[in-house]
């Protein structure tokens, strides 16, 4: 019992972790002294109005955008028969490779008034000629639903195949046509897998950075990193950052209110029944075929001319340095974090079905859901304070604030999440009469540990390491904002390349991380083919 007890207090010590920093931020809401007084009515009159209006636009638009592209090509590649269906299964996940600042600086340098696509509509159409504006809202939820789109196809092609045949067997019983089986079959009950994966774009969508400051489209969180560097006020910044707390935790409980009488059990191991488009086939592959060439073809190739038109210029010492940050600080942060996320799910296995610990383990892996600005905010606050603390008692500080070991913690508390998924569902594979055998055998619960659960687990452990490795690799707005003097990364340097209007600069550093992004998209493809 005092072995349980231990595991469980390590695990609400995680949790705590997590929670600490948001509640510094919320917090942050009692120091409102002169100098916030004045920076909130200079936001009050110029930019609250947009800060406020500009997501909620992005969280409308960017949820239908998703929700067409992700669910119709999910739609036609797992239910239909046409030419290219079986390529265009795998590689409509594809753009889930690339970050979004990256498709963004693409596609303004590609339809800016400059670009070659509006040189070449003037020389056709005349210099009169009106073109839609890439830089409004309309451009930013074109680039979003064309990255983010991957996460509502991947759970809805698993959901519209795991219906099985005899859903739309029975529709057609009922006299159904193929759209109305559709609608008033297939789709609701595929609901809520459409759900979380809408959710999941619209929570990426809000912790956006890079992509809305290449568009200067003002948000809260380019306004958070605006109150800290350009009006030098951490207060304010948190308390704007609260204040995006409040569009995420509406979101989620929206997500989570769409799901609360969802009961949807329908799971067919039978192969489905294909449905033959004869000549409209063509139709279903040009679909496809038309957003697969914007959302990844278009940017790759894009990036690839702009890196042969410069030459490898700077592939240099430099490059190199923000190359080996960039290594650094992902496999120490995914390191950690997968250690965390096994610490976790052993927690979880043998304190059983206590009262504290889902709740702690759901609390520590809440972070994903968070802005990468909120929660270096929050951690910035915390170092800080304990800091200013330290010197006060003891008249030295530790200089935490704006340390690797800060920026590695935002990266652990930020993507805890993913790497806890595929361990936690490794943990659940793992039969309990193994585990029971072991200790029936005299073995210690950190024998077991060591020699039975960690070797089982090795797969879905690589799959945390990489997932997490790769997405701090992309993490662009607490790098940007908690990075130490000197230690800029690859998705830095593009921000700092893209500010300047240097497209083909950040051509280099951004293909790399598509290269690199590249991985777990192949590992989730063979993984789905497999199942």
């Amino acid at each position: 019992m005092g072995m349980v007890r231990l595991w469980q207090s390590l695990g609400l010590l995680v949790a705590a972790l997590v929670a600490l920093p948001i509640a510094v931020v919320v917090l942050q809401w009692a120091v409102f002294g002169l100098g916030e007084q004045t920076i909130w009515q200079h936001l009050l009159s110029t930019r609250l109005d947009r800060l406020t209006l500009n997501p909620l636009t992005l969280l409308f638009g960017v949820g239908i955008g998703v929700s067409l592209l992700g669910v119709s090509l999910a739609w036609l590649v797992s239910t239909c028969r046409f030419p290219g269906r079986g390529f265009f299964e795998w590689a409509l996940m594809l753009p889930l490779a690339i970050p979004g600042y990256v498709m963004a600086f693409v596609y303004l340098a590609l339809f800016t008034y400059a670009g070659p696509v509006q040189t070449w509509w003037r020389a056709q159409f005349g210099s009169s000629a009106g073109f839609p504006d890439i830089q409004g809202a309309g451009g930013v939820i074109l680039v979003f639903s064309l990255v983010l789109y991957p996460y509502v196809y991947m759970l809805a092609r698993s959901a519209f195949l795991n219906q099985g045949p005899a859903v739309m067997d029975a529709a057609r019983i009922l006299g159904l046509n193929g759209r109305q089986a559709f609608f008033r079959v297939a789709l609701p009950v595929a609901r809520p897998a459409i759900a979380g994966g809408v959710a999941l774009a619209l929570m990426e969508t809000l912790a956006d950075f890079g992509a809305v400051s290449v568009f200067n489209f003002d948000t809260y969180t380019t306004a958070v990193y605006s109150a800290w560097y350009g009006l030098f006020n951490l207060q304010v910044a948190a308390q704007l950052a609260s204040l995006l707390l409040v569009f995420v935790v509406a979101l989620l409980a929206l997500e989570r209110y769409s799901r609360r009488q969802a009961r949807y059990h329908q799971r067919s191991s039978a192969a489905p029944r294909l449905l033959n488009l004869g000549r409209r086939g063509w139709l279903a592959t040009a679909w496809c075929g038309l957003v697969l060439f914007m959302a990844f073809i278009v940017p790759t190739g894009q990036l690839l001319l702009w890196v042969l038109e410069t030459g490898l210029a700077d592939l240099d010492s430099r490059y190199l340095e923000f190359f080996w940050h960039t290594l650094m600080l992902g496999a120490m942060a995914a390191v950690l974090t997968a250690v965390l996320a096994l610490l976790l799910g052993w927690i979880r296995r043998q304190s059983g079905t206590g009262r504290w610990m889902p709740g702690a383990v759901r609390l520590a892996t809440l972070g994903y859901a968070l802005p990468g600005s909120v929660l270096a905010v929050g951690i910035m606050l915390v170092f800080t304070g304990l800091d200013h603390g330290l010197e006060g008692l003891f008249g030295f500080r530790l200089m935490l604030a704006g340390s690797v070991a800060a920026l590695v913690l935002a990266y652990v508390t930020r993507f805890l999440a993913v790497a806890h998924a595929p361990v936690e569902a490794g943990m659940e594979s793992i039969r309990p009469s193994m585990l029971e055998a072991a200790r029936s055998l005299g073995a210690s619960p950190g024998r077991v540990l060591r020699c039975l659960t960690i070797p089982a687990l090795r797969p879905a452990l690589l799959t945390a390491l990489i997932l997490v490795f790769v997405d701090v690799m992309k993490e662009m707005p607490a790098t940007l904002i908690m990075r130490p003097f000197g230690w800029d990364t690859l998705a830095v340097r593009i921000y700092t390349m893209t500010a300047e209007g240097q497209w083909e600069r950040a051509a280099l550093p951004a293909l790399t991380l598509l290269l690199v992004g590249l991985v777990p998209v192949i590992l989730l493809v063979r993984s789905s083919s497999r199942r």
